[in-house]
């Protein structure tokens, strides 16, 4: 389990007014209350999903009356909604959290995938430089490197994004990648246990497929450090030791809800549209040096960006409007 400095991230967060898209998800609401923990002077959700927010909201009102919760409804791709909530609110530290994040999904709406992880990316570090946050903490994925889906790339071009922009700003940005999140909205854990309950018999797509896990605690902790003592323009990756195979993840689950592995049928169904059967860390021109944090990589990257890359960007965010467009996955690519 990873430790935090409380005393550290007591000063950094105490008084602070803080902002997170995407805060009744799995990890959103999870960073909501390891934050709540340091006393921030206020906590801005800024989601659209009502009753994830409504309960949420209930929630932390009775776990900490002494932080203001500040509930806000809307799209991240909403500039004019975001404009009014940052305003409103005035943030020092912003936590987006917020994307489409389903590999098979994005595959068949690629359009929506870019809109919100790209475009949804902009709009909130816009408004972030121009309401002048201190810090600004993007969430990325080990899917963004060496893409092969399209959620994959977006959250790739979302990285590339933040480093065309962050010499442009006095707000420090900074991106932190991490693997699956054991136990989240849609995982594997969950449509595993559903599947037993439902029929006792698991599915899974190849016998070879493996993925890097963190637990929800873990992630959010490694967000708020990286977020500490990160300077503009960081990359970090958490070490998450080795890969776990699906298929062997899925017997541990058989035996933790108490079946024995022979009652338990598994079919293998192929892998889908922008799967790979393993995920990496790095790129091949990226390096990896320590921190304070052992648990916390910092990932070294030489090649820099022009403005023809960030004008690349923002063609394709166009392209990502008229829902009717093609070949986006190749727009994409040429980015990359």
């Amino acid at each position: 389990m990873m430790k935090l400095d409380k005393q550290q991230l007591k000063g950094f967060i105490k008084d602070k007014r803080i902002l997170i898209t995407g805060a009744a998800g799995s990890i959103g609401s999870e960073l909501v209350r390891q934050l709540c923990l340091f006393n921030p002077e206020s906590i801005t959700f800024f989601d659209r999903n009502e009753t994830a927010v409504f309960y949420l909201e209930k929630e932390l009102n009775k776990e900490f009356p002494n932080v203001k919760i500040i509930p806000r409804l809307g799209s991240i791709c909403d500039e004019q909604r975001a404009a009014v909530i940052f305003s409103e609110c005035m943030p020092h530290i912003v936590y987006h959290v917020a994307a489409n994040k389903h590999v098979p999904l994005s595959e068949e709406n690629p359009s929506e995938a870019i809109y919100n992880n790209i475009y949804g990316t902009s709009v909130i570090l816009n408004a972030s430089i121009l309401h002048n946050v201190e810090v600004f903490t993007f969430v990325s994925t080990d899917k963004a490197v060496n893409p092969s889906s399209i959620m994959g790339m977006t959250k790739r071009v979302a990285e590339i994004l933040i480093q065309c922009m962050y010499n442009f700003t006095k707000t420090k940005c900074i991106t932190v990648r991490f693997g699956n999140v054991f136990g989240s909205s849609g995982s594997v854990v969950q449509i595993f246990k559903s599947q037993l309950q439902k029929d006792k018999s698991l599915t899974i797509t190849h016998p070879d497929m493996e993925r890097y896990f963190i637990s929800a605690q873990d992630a959010t902790k490694l967000l708020i450090q990286s977020s500490m003592f990160g300077k503009t323009g960081d990359l970090f990756m958490l070490d998450m030791g080795n890969p776990i195979k699906i298929k062997d993840l899925a017997k541990d689950i058989i035996i933790s809800e108490g079946y024995n592995l022979d009652e338990i049928s598994i079919k293998y169904t192929g892998i889908r549209p922008g799967e790979k059967l393993q995920e990496d860390l790095m790129l091949d021109s990226e390096i990896s040096e320590d921190t304070e944090v052992p648990q916390i990589k910092k990932i070294i990257n030489d090649k820099s960006y022009s403005n023809k890359t960030l004008d690349s960007i923002n063609y394709l965010i166009d392209l990502s409007k008229d829902k009717t467009a093609h070949d986006l996955k190749n727009e994409l690519k040429r980015i990359i």
